[in-house]
């Protein structure tokens, strides 16, 4: 559905996106990490053709983007950065524009904007004007607009943002039921989204892919995928930690805290073929070797915050990204 090849974006000197290739199948849900200014937006922008790449090509059901972009934009529903739109419309005459820009007349048209005003919750600000409306409802009228013709691909750019969590729980649960038989691309800042709503995530930074990896497989990059958690009673901290990392398979443990009693720490092994007998191994250790009490031992997920961080590097002069939008191009 969704195919890019080696794309590269320019502006001047720096490189925004450098050598990007990834593809997106019907029934996929793609998440797109990384820092601000990774690149996210310039590559959500070329794909929808909304600017040209410097370098490479991109593909939407089988049309190319640049050479057939009416053919592929037909198919693409976008929802840009900071969801641009005409403040002076109410959200109907809006949605109704939106429709007709897609070709929609008569009973389709109305049949297009009541779902999608349906599907995005917009019932009770129908005919507000856009701006007497909250983020949270600008931001809905947005997702409405890139709903409204049904497209078999979604590129969504930041599609939780200014949100309340209530409606960010209705806005995934809408992502995941629409990922069955769509391509979906969108961006995110929100970590546990990528896990609430997508079978695959890809973290960019500094314009280049550093990982690309369903969740699970992301998760299982992290330091502590595979530790285990005890909480043990009866030994002093320092003495547990240096004790424990003594015993064979250990590669070393942490304190995690000392308070009510007991000591909290985590202990890393030292071969991940070791890790499924891994807590077992460290429970009868314990209890073979000394007689502390075992209040709590669990065996860890990785997370992927930890991957985040472990694979983005943090610097304030990152290449600038494409300019905003401020109006919805049709």
């Amino acid at each position: 559905m969704i195919k890019v090849e080696h794309l590269t974006r320019t502006f001047g000197p720096k490189t925004a996106v450098d050598d990007v290739s990834f593809e997106v199948a019907r029934g996929e849900v793609l998440g797109f990490l990384g820092p601000n200014g990774a690149g996210k937006s310039t590559t959500m922008r070329m794909i929808t053709g909304y600017i040209p790449p410097t370098a490479g090509r991109v593909a939407v059901c089988g049309f190319d983007v640049a050479a057939q972009p009416i053919e592929a934009r037909r198919r693409i529903g976008y929802l840009p950065e900071s969801a641009p739109s005409y403040h002076d419309m109410s959200v109907v005459a809006f949605l109704g524009f939106a429709a007709e820009m897609r070709g929609l007349r008569a009973e389709a048209k109305k049949r297009a904007v009541a779902k999608a005003v349906e599907t995005c919750f917009l019932e009770s600000v129908l005919h507000q004007s856009i701006d007497t409306l909250s983020k949270g409802f600008r931001h809905r009228t947005c997702l409405a607009q890139a709903l409204i013709h049904d497209p078999e691909v979604l590129i969504l750019d930041e599609p939780t943002d200014g949100l309340d969590p209530n409606q960010k729980h209705e806005v995934r649960s809408l992502i995941r039921r629409m990922g069955a038989d769509k391509a979906i691309v969108f961006s995110t800042h929100i970590l546990e989204e990528v896990e609430a709503a997508c079978s695959r995530a890809i973290i960019i930074d500094r314009g280049r892919i550093v990982a690309n990896g369903t969740p699970a497989e992301l998760k299982a990059r992290s330091d502590r995928a595979g530790a285990v958690r005890l909480a043990l009673r009866g030994p002093q901290a320092e003495a547990a930690r240096e004790a424990l990392a003594k015993l064979p398979g250990v590669a070393r443990v942490e304190i995690v805290s000392d308070e009510g009693g007991a000591v909290a720490v985590r202990a890393f092994p030292d071969q991940a073929q070791r890790q499924a007998a891994f807590a077992a191994q460290l429970a009868q250790a314990i209890m073979s070797r000394w007689s502390w009490t075992i209040a709590e031992l669990h065996t860890e997920e990785g997370r992927l915050d930890d991957v985040f961080r472990a694979i983005t590097r943090p610097d304030t002069a990152r290449e600038p990204a494409a300019p905003a939008p401020e109006r919805v191009a049709a």
